[in-house]
Order: structure tokens, then C-alpha cells, then sequence
């Protein structure tokens, strides 16, 4: 749902009602993944998606049903239903969808409200929601914010179990559902993922028979491109559309110039490391704040001159990012290697660096080598391989991994496939 918070939080502002239809689960090939979601207003007008149109139709009356009803449903489609070609859905998979109706007068409203007006001022939030379990809880929310309060209640026990005269939400030691859903959540804010948890109805029994969707709301990833030449510009306008906060470094001022890469959200003039050092906090400089990295961050180097390179990878194979990539040849490879070694880096880090930078696509000018390193960092995201489709018997959609299972009062069935992405 948070994937359309600002059209929804407008709506809100407006007073309309409407009826959130989201994917809350999925199984086998599908065209979206949970959390992706269309919303119904009581006019009829229609934003977002759940199947890219397969289920569209069908899930707009649903939407329209819940609107006029005001109860919560939970509905699946999948290939093997006899109305598949009906509703569309042919692509092999299962999905499910938690239809919510917010309406003025449904008590859920203030929590969604306030949800996704953190999703669209660009604020972390995370938002809970009861997905499978009884049915007068389907729909029931709870606001996460990252220091760990809340609002709202999925019926476990918010204020009730708190110390006398403490404010609801702001309990370290508050029990019960609302307490471990808030501790769950969380933890799946500060790793910037949508998941799904399934807790015990009392927030401490491993498992059902609740299962909750965790959609979280996070700044933009980082990417960090180095280097003020022509193909960088093309990177730029890639990352952009990848969804990416793109900033340009370059220690020469007559290149890192707004006048080059209009479309980047920040331009640096910097010798790269030093830069680094500053957004890093290492080596004396002071951590960038909000402008820190994290774990999604992607960094490309397309400096390819050693008195740039070196000193920034040898900082950047270091740190804990998604992505690094630099440009050259084989040959300034090898070199480049070399002089890491020199440096101090071994084995492990190396084998972290994307050199030569992006696929095999025969890219020649600066916009293909652009859509080369874009497809190489959406395959290291999302686990491809990068090989043909055609007749290569691959998974379309690489979301059937080897999964982990922690239970326990708090991590109650998050699962987390092979790639650390809750699911």
C-alpha cells in the first residue's frame, strides 16, 4: 500500500473513502510481490496494481463490495481456479490479497492516515497489518516509527498492559500482541524490507494463527557515481528511474557541474575517497546523518585512473554496501587489482568488485553501457543470473529461495530467504 501513498495520503487529506486491495502473498510466478496494492475510491476512480492486470477487474469489485460492506476480505487467485482465464491470472502463480475498507468512520483510518503521510513526506515508518487470522482483526494496523513507538492496536494489548499512567505505544516493557508486532516491525524498518511475520494472538506462541504484513517506508537507496564523464550522465538518468537518490563525485570542478547532470539529486566536487570518508565517518570524517549508507547502497566508479580508484575502492570494498562496480578494461583490471592488493585488501574483498562494470550486452555508447551496469546491479539486488530467459528454464521471478525460520517471543516466523529479504 505504501508504493501509492502519496496519491493515498492526498485522498485522505480530501476526506474521500476508499478500499486498499494488497498482495499479501504469493506463491510460484507472479507479475507483483507483496505489498503492491490498488486502491478503490467510493467515486470509482482506480490507482496502483496487484497483478500488472491480471486480477485487476476482479479485485476492483472486491474493492468495491468492501467499500459498500465495510468488512475486511482476504481472497486468492491462482492458476488452478476454475475462473483463472476469467479473472486472468495465467501466468502460473498464486496470489493472495487483504482487501481493507477506509472509510470516515472505520477506526483503522487515523493509523493508515498517518502511515501514509509518513510514506509520502519521505519519513521510515513501518505498518502492521493483520493479514490471516480471525476475522473481526483482518485490517486492524499498527504504526511503527523507528524509535520503536507505535499507534494504533491489532487488539493485543496496547495501553492495557502498560505501566500505570504511561502513554500507549512507548512502553519498553508493554506484553502482548502490539508489543511483539512493534518489535517485528522494526526490525524489518531497519532493514528497509516488507515481510510478512506470523505470531501467536497473545505475541509470544510461535506461529499462527496470526499473520501479519509488514510494508515499511524507507528513504531512497543510495547510489554514489564517481567520476564526470558521459557515461555517468546516462547512469544518472538509469539510477533515476531505478528509483535510486544519485549523486555524482568528481574532484574536477569543471566537470562535476548541475549544468552536466541536471538529474542527479546532488552534485560533489570532492576527490571521491574523501567523500567517502565524509558520508562514512571513517578516518576522521564526521557520519553524513541521514546522507549515511546503508545496505542498499550502490556505488559506481567510472573514474578508471588509479589515483581516483584505489584509494575510494579500497574504502568501498570495505564497507557493508549491495553493489560496487568500476570501469576499465581487463587489462587496468588486473592493474587496478594489483594495487589493492598493495593496499591491504584481501581475497574476500576483492571478489566483491564488478570489474569490468556491468553485463555483457555489447554496449557501445554511453546510454547501453548505462543499461549494461543497470541490469548488473538489478541482478546482484534480486539474485538473476543475467542470462538469456529464452530457453534457459530459469526462474522468471527469483523469489523461491532457501528460507530460515526464527521463532521466539520476538521474531515469532519471520521468514528471510537466501538473500536476507523477509518474506
Amino acid at each position: 500500500m505504501l508504493d501509492i501513498a502519496e496519491e493515498l495520503h492526498r485522498w485522505c487529506e480530501q476526506g474521500r473513502d476508499f478500499a486498499v486491495a494488497t498482495v499479501v502473498a504469493v506463491t510460484g510466478s507472479a507479475p507483483r510481490q507483496p505489498g503492491a496494492a490498488l486502491a478503490v475510491a467510493a467515486d470509482g476512480t482506480a490507482i496502483g496494481s496487484v497483478s500488472g492486470g491480471c486480477v485487476e477487474g476482479a479485485v476492483y469489485e472486491l474493492c468495491r463490495a468492501a467499500l459498500e460492506s465495510g468488512d475486511s476480505v482476504r481472497e486468492r487467485f491462482g492458476y488452478s481456479d476454475e475462473d483463472a482465464f476469467a479473472v486472468g491470472l495465467t501466468c502460473g502463480g498464486v496470489i493472495d490479497v487483504a482487501v481493507v475498507p477506509v472509510r470516515g468512520s472505520a477506526a483503522v483510518r487515523p493509523v493508515y492516515a498517518a502511515a501514509l503521510a509518513a510514506a509520502a513526506g519521505g519519513a521510515p515508518a513501518a505498518l502492521a497489518r493483520v493479514v490471516d487470522g480471525p476475522p473481526d482483526l483482518l485490517g486492524r494496523a499498527l504504526l511503527v516509527r523507528p524509535d520503536g513507538s507505535w499507534e494504533g492496536s491489532l487488539g493485543g494489548g496496547a495501553a492495557g498492559d502498560a505501566a500505570p499512567g504511561t502513554p500507549p505505544g512507548g512502553v519498553p516493557g508493554a506484553l502482548g500482541l502490539d508489543r511483539t508486532a512493534a518489535a517485528e516491525a522494526r526490525a524489518l524498518l531497519d532493514a528497509g524490507r516488507t515481510g510478512t511475520v506470523e505470531v501467536g494472538a497473545d505475541g509470544s506462541r510461535c506461529g499462527r494463527p496470526l499473520t501479519l504484513l509488514v510494508e515499511c517506508s524507507v528513504p531512497a537507496p543510495r547510489m554514489l557515481v564517481f567520476g564526470a564523464i558521459d557515461f555517468a550522465a546516462a547512469l544518472v538518468r538509469a539510477g533515476k528511474f531505478l528509483g535510486y537518490h544519485v549523486t555524482v563525485c568528481d574532484a574536477r570542478p569543471v566537470f562535476a557541474t548541475r549544468h552536466r547532470f541536471p538529474d542527479a539529486d546532488e552534485v560533489v566536487v570532492d576527490w571521491p575517497h574523501r567523500y567517502l570518508d565524509r558520508l562514512t565517518g571513517a578516518r576522521g570524517g564526521s557520519p553524513g546523518g541521514a546522507e549515511a549508507l546503508d545496505g542498499r547502497a550502490v556505488l559506481c566508479v567510472l573514474t578508471h585512473d588509479a589515483k581516483f580508484d584505489v584509494p575510494l575502492l579500497e574504502r568501498a570494498l570495505r564497507l557493508p554496501v549491495a553493489y560496487v562496480g568500476a570501469m576499465g578494461s581487463r587489462r587496468t583490471h588486473l592493474a587496478r587489482l594489483a594495487r589493492l592488493r598493495e593496499a591491504g585488501l584481501g581475497e574476500a574483498e576483492l571478489a566483491r568488485l564488478r570489474s569490468p562494470i556491468g553485463l555483457d550486452l555489447g554496449a557501445r555508447t554511453p546510454e547501453e553501457t548505462a543499461l549494461s551496469i543497470a541490469a548488473e546491479i538489478v541482478a546482484t539486488r534480486r539474485g538473476g543470473s543475467g542470462v538469456p530467459l529464452t530457453g534457459a528454464g530459469t526462474p522468471i521471478h527469483h523469489d523461491e529461495h532457501r528460507s530460515i525460520l526464527r521463532c521466539g517471543p520476538v521474531g515469532a516466523g519471520l521468514r528471510v530467504d537466501a538473500r536476507g529479504t523477509a518474506q
